[in-house]
């Protein structure tokens, strides 16, 4: 019997799927490997504002597809087609593409299509934007904390407030994704409150907005002081759990090692 594996060089063979995190936005947070795969790559595919963050060098002579807001599925669905055609292509996403990002919703579209195993698929970690947000900080997160996403687009709002309430209760930092737009802008009044439920009103909070980016702004504030009307999407809220203390400019949330 013969061992020899006949291949069809007529066939062709499928292009690589990559879904990339950006980082935050500063090209010196975009990782080797990210640069790498996207210099790789022929087709770059994301939603307009993340496919500016990408150094210009990146972009040359690439098959460039950028698309608005609320289209993430006619994304994936393209970035597919495109690797099926042989075409390496990336789709990016900001700061980490499994982190609210791209990555589920492309292995959602593969796994909807049947070509989980004919796409050669991988995730490209990136700085998620609490990590940023949190250096500039300072050390908010040295202990458990919790993120949660305000956009009560996929989510359903009752579901937030109960999340906000148990992490309250368990005494997590809380870090707030998605706090506040023109469309949602009483949301992030009514999780403050519920914050509140189960901390003082001197509780410290970090405001951070367009970090590592342009036009960065970071801020400190207290529970009860939080400048809601100045939060928008662009920005990220941290909220001190009950061994959180303000240092001037800084947060620090304890680990808890012995200073002697």
């Amino acid at each position: 019997m013969s061992n020899v594996v006949h291949v069809d060089d007529s066939a062709p063979s499928t292009g690589r799927l990559a879904v990339v995190g950006l980082g935050p936005g500063s090209p010196e947070l975009l990782t080797p490997q990210a640069r790498n795969i996207l210099e790789r790559s022929r087709a770059i595919l994301g939603y307009g504002v993340y496919i500016d963050l990408i150094p210009r060098e990146l972009l040359a002579g690439k098959q460039v597809l950028a698309s608005g807001m609320r289209r993430e599925m006619e994304r994936c669905n393209q970035a597919v087609d495109l690797a099926l055609a042989g075409v390496d292509t990336a789709l990016v996403s900001s700061g980490d593409a499994g982190i609210y990002g791209m990555a589920g919703p492309c292995l959602e579209i593969l796994e909807q299509r049947g070509v989980l195993d004919q796409v050669d698929f991988e995730v490209v970690p990136g700085i998620p934007a609490l990590a940023a947000a949190a250096a500039l900080l300072g050390a908010p997160l040295m202990h458990d904390f919790a993120v949660i996403s305000l956009s009560d687009l996929l989510t359903p709002w009752e579901r937030i407030l109960r999340r906000i309430d148990h992490a309250g209760r368990a005494d997590f930092v809380l870090v707030l994704y998605n706090p506040r737009s023109r469309g949602r802008d009483w949301q992030l009044a009514k999780a403050l409150e519920v914050a509140a439920e189960h901390l003082p009103p001197e509780t410290p909070v970090g405001l951070v907005r367009n970090a590592f980016r342009s036009g960065q702004e970071v801020s400190m504030w207290t529970l009860a002081t939080v400048p809601v009307d100045r939060v928008d999407m662009l920005s990220i809220l941290f909220i001190g759990n009950s061994q959180t203390r303000a240092l001037g400019t800084r947060l620090l949330t304890p680990r808890g090692y012995p200073l002697e």
